[in-house]
């Protein structure tokens, strides 16, 4: 995986590039998920971050943002961990995780955090394995609001 590199996201033409692997996770339009990016860049200064290949291909992603609450601090929260389905288990989504850990860091984030749909069992092992703890439940409550897609 020395071949492997990581880079930040921001052109429309890098995002498009990322949309087939971002959707095996998020299955939203391609037009929804650029306007989506925007608004997220925009209110939480969210990053896509993207592991290539020796040949430039995207193997995985990670969409991050850094923010401070009153029981973690200043905190990296990754809100989409994907990696492209075909090379699923060939290690990337670990070494982006590994990334994301270092990157963060170097901000004075105390850890990395994420939410997993209960359902998402391989998901889970492979957090797990990857050295991060199951520590608790998110609830929600749908609300009258229209989604964004």
């Amino acid at each position: 995986m020395s071949s492997e590199r990581v880079t930040e996201l921001t052109t429309a033409e890098e995002l498009r590039e990322a949309y087939p692997v971002l959707e095996q996770l998020r299955p939203i339009g391609a037009d929804t998920f650029l306007d989506v990016y925007d608004t997220m860049r925009a209110e939480s200064g969210y990053q896509l971050f993207a592991l290539r290949s020796g040949d430039g291909d995207i193997r995985a992603l990670a969409g991050v943002v850094v923010e401070t609450n009153m029981y973690h601090g200043k905190h990296a929260w990754v809100h989409e961990l994907v990696v492209d389905e075909p090379h699923r288990g060939e290690g990337h989504g670990g070494e982006l995780l590994s990334w994301v850990e270092s990157w963060a860091d170097d901000r004075d984030c105390s850890c990395v955090e994420l939410a997993s749909g209960h359902w998402r069992d391989r998901a889970h092992e492979f957090y797990e394995k990857e050295g991060m703890e199951k520590y608790c439940y998110t609830f929600k409550t749908e609300l009258s609001a229209d989604s964004l897609y």
